[in-house]
């Protein structure tokens, strides 16, 4: 965890928003004449814009909407907490019932665009910047990355989108161009992504030669490693995630540490997002972390730490071989053996048995620590947390799939991960790299995506008792909303 200092306020003050189709920022107010700070200040807000998580409001990018299609929507995690609580949305995305006025839906399109606009903005600002040509480089290296992971997101979420490269001049311009009201291509997009990440790629510095928080040369070649993983192509998959292991930039850590205050940035991190302090109060992904706190129920009376859900499904939970390190790890399992002994945590802290508690499993990769770990207000249930996106770990497996499919060294990258987790080696299948990405990866939000990239969402989610059609569900519908404000422009994603 990190301190912050400049807030989401200080960038929406410095650019001004129309009511045109997507909501993006338009020019005008301050410049990098009347402001010389203005471009560096944007790119603080197009990093802090990542900490959307305002599901029912105005924007998500990675609180509870995030949380849901990526694990709820996954064979990793059930809704959680009661069974009518949150029935709509959450409930719909998690049973594949969700429809094109889904709230989440929503709010993932629109926190994303809000985000991307945000990146445009300090793109066009470091063209004028009176600032030192490598330093610019530099900066536009980090936001062509930060919009190639949000437009990532985008095209797996809602596959063919509007592709918003520059800031329209003004509202009219934002409401007549069709660039801005009409679905580019998958295939347009991910070409997009890729140039942007390449460019990042060939424009920052490693990990060792920057500060922690930033996009750097391993952060841009692991997310460019992810996209073409995606596209199929395993030779760049490959060469990328070789690169990042040769850069002997990262490694691994203690499993059980990684999502504690003690893990944030450290030698397996690769990107993540930031959360701190700012103006003596917490600033973090909003309901993150309280989202999947640990409810209380039955008999209560107990200081709960949230409300209840994305909780561990007994199909995870079965998929751990014995003594696997990482499942104590992810899962918290609450008391049910009639003792009443209660389950104590890492820091010591007792949740009571079942009799008290909601649900019988939770996420413990959510967990905070009020008596541990350093917040400003340790008694706010939402403490902030740092949100890893990109780990060594999943270089290690993306390289291991990479190299069955190109005839490299599959043994090696999967012996270090199972290594880890304090088991032997298995055989070199594809099955195994995929479950081992499972339980490696498990509540990371890769789960769902990575199951439809592979081509098992049906099958694998259909086993699960969820109500996923082929050919339908590996989308999100486009919002209602938009289609609306678009005059019908947008077109929306088959079965919706």
């Amino acid at each position: 965890m990190k301190s912050i200092y400049i807030t989401l306020i200080t960038i929406l003050v410095l650019t001004s928003c129309s009511d045109s189709f997507l909501d993006v920022p338009v020019q005008g107010g301050a410049t990098t004449d009347s402001d010389p700070d203005l471009a560096q200040k944007l790119v603080t807000g197009a990093y802090h814009s990542l900490l959307q998580g305002d599901s029912w409001g105005s924007g998500d990018v990675h609180g509870f909407a995030f949380i849901s299609v990526t694990n709820i929507a996954s064979d990793d995690a059930d809704k959680g907490s009661t069974v009518d609580d949150q029935k709509v949305p959450v409930g719909d995305i998690d049973d594949f019932t969700l429809t094109a006025t889904n709230k989440f839906a929503e709010t993932l399109w629109s926190g994303h665009y809000n985000s991307i606009g945000t990146v445009n903005q300090a793109l066009l600002a470091l063209k004028t910047a009176n600032i030192d040509d490598q330093t610019k480089t530099r900066l536009i290296g980090e936001m062509k990355f930060l919009r190639g992971y949000l437009y990532f997101n985008l095209v797996r979420m809602f596959g063919d989108v509007p592709l918003i490269l520059r800031v329209p001049k003004d509202q009219q311009d934002a409401n007549s161009d069709p660039t801005f009201q009409t679905r580019a291509s998958k295939t347009i997009v991910y070409d997009t992504i890729c140039a942007d990440l390449q460019y990042a790629v060939d424009n920052l510095p490693i990990k060792a030669q920057y500060t922690a928080g930033h996009a750097n040369k391993g952060a841009a070649e692991s997310m460019l490693a992810k996209v073409y993983m995606y596209r199929g192509n395993w030779q760049k998959v490959y060469d990328l995630t070789q690169d990042v292991i040769g850069s002997v930039q990262y490694g691994l850590v203690d499993y059980s540490t990684l999502w504690r205050q003690v893990g944030d940035n450290c030698r397996e991190s690769i990107f993540e997002i930031e959360t701190g302090s700012y103006n003596n109060s917490n600033l973090g992904v909003s309901n993150y972390t309280v989202c999947q706190g640990i409810r209380v129920g039955g008999m209560g009376g107990w200081n709960d730490l949230g409300w209840g859900f994305c909780t561990p499904t007994t199909d995870l939970i079965n998929a751990y071989e014995a003594g696997d390190k990482r499942k104590d790890a992810t899962i918290i399992f609450i008391d049910n053996s009639g003792t009443h002994k209660g389950t104590v945590l890492w820091d010591g802290f007792r949740v009571p048995s079942k009799d008290s508690v909601q649900n019988l499993y939770y996420n413990y990769k959510a967990y905070t620590s009020a008596t541990k770990e350093t917040y400003v207000n340790s008694s706010d249930k939402d403490r902030p947390k740092n949100i890893k996106i990109l780990r060594y770990a999943d270089v290690l497996l993306m390289n291991a799939e990479a190299s069955y499919h190109v005839g490299g060294d599959v043994a090696t990258p999967m012996h270090l991960i199972r290594q880890r987790a304090g088991l032997g080696d298995v055989a070199l299948t594809l099955d195994n790299i995929w479950k081992e990405r499972r339980l490696e990866l498990a509540l990371e939000h890769d789960r769902f995506w990575d199951l439809v990239r592979q081509g098992r969402a049906a099958q694998v989610l259909q086993a699960a008792g969820k109500d996923f059609v082929e050919g339908v569900n590996e989308l999100l519908p486009i919002p209602n909303s938009q289609i609306l404000l678009s005059g019908g422009k947008l077109t929306q994603n088959f079965g919706y």
